[in-house]
């Protein structure tokens, strides 16, 4: 639906019949181009009057504006309706205006919100972003919907996408614009959603970064690719240094270096220690001595090393052993 919301706001404002009331309401909803709203402090002081002052007139403002939105701005109040309607009934306020004016007429969006009747703005809490409702129910609902969602992930312990949460029975679009109000869970880079203390929604630094990028490539990558990757993610912020990638890697316990500047998660089931201290793992985790191609299919499952470098480690006699059939085990300390 095309709408001309300057319009709509300029027909309202139009008939108030001080120059000044138009002002405070322009200036305290930024409905003027290129600027942003004021508070009224500074409103005050461009007039030298108290803020308590500007208060009442933008209240007296509203109080006409209302009035005449009711005849110019219905069509505008359906189109609101409709969309929250959509969201359950509330959508967190930064999303609807966003939605609904874009990012040059988000003050007109809001100054319109605020003279329909049937639209509540519910400040922002601790636990919740400021959101718009047409319900005044909405609050108890999105509490009980978030603290269910909060539940289910604690007890998974993993990021979940909509259609796997199994708690309610709303679409995963109404899902959605609950969980954004809150706080408590937020949306990561894969599309799932978590508890926003989790490294995997917010990733904090270089190493969890690098973390969310290996899983989601699903395969060992060089420490450069995964700077590189960190970099074409980041866009315009400050360029990742392939040196701090590969210290950070080298000392989290998340990855295994399993080649030359390749890692892996060890979550995929890699275990960390050099060449030997795999094979010796790999022959200790068979009930029987293994052939040297068995020892070298297995090591090269978790080292992605040159067969002959396995050979090699397995010549180490002060480490294994072979028994009369060739096979290779432990040798006891």
């Amino acid at each position: 639906m095309n709408i001309n919301y300057q319009k709509i706001c300029n027909d309202i404002l139009k008939d108030l019949p001080q120059k000044r009331t138009r002002d405070v309401l322009e200036r305290r909803f930024g409905l003027k181009q290129g600027q942003g709203r004021e508070t009224l402090e500074s409103i005050g002081q461009s007039y030298e009057i108290t803020r308590e002052r500007v208060r009442q007139i933008e209240e007296d403002g509203l109080k006409k504006a209302r009035a005449k939105a009711k005849t110019v701005a219905q069509n505008v109040f359906q189109n609101f309706k409709q969309k929250l309607q959509n969201c359950g009934n509330l959508k967190k306020e930064d999303s609807l205006l966003e939605e609904l004016g874009g990012k040059k007429f988000k003050g007109q969006v809001f100054f319109l919100l605020t003279l329909g009747d049937e639209f509540k703005r519910v400040s922002e809490t601790d636990n919740f972003h400021a959101f718009w409702t047409i319900n005044h129910n909405s609050v108890n609902t999105v509490q009980k919907v978030v603290d269910d969602f909060k539940q289910e992930l604690e007890k998974k312990s993993q990021p979940l996408s909509l259609e796997k949460v199994s708690f309610a029975n709303l679409n995963k679009d109404v899902l959605s614009c609950y969980a954004d109000i809150s706080k408590d869970i937020d949306k990561g880079t894969q599309g799932l959603y978590g508890l926003s203390s989790w490294p995997e929604i917010n990733p904090k630094g270089i190493k969890d970064k690098a973390f969310l990028i290996i899983k989601k490539e699903n395969q060992p990558l060089h420490f450069t690719k995964v700077a590189e990757l960190i970099e074409k993610q980041e866009k315009e912020k400050k360029p990742c240094l392939v040196k701090t990638v590969h210290n950070e890697l080298i000392k989290d316990s998340r990855f295994v270096l399993v080649g030359r500047g390749l890692y892996a998660l060890r979550e995929w089931g890699y275990k960390p220690g050099i060449v030997r201290e795999v094979i010796k793992d790999v022959i200790q985790s068979s009930p029987k001595p293994l052939s040297s191609q068995e020892i070298v299919d297995k090591v090269s499952s978790q080292r992605f090393v040159q067969k002959n470098t396995i050979l090699l480690n397995l010549q180490n006699r002060e480490h294994f052993s072979r028994d009369s059939q060739g096979k290779y085990f432990v040798k006891e300390a």
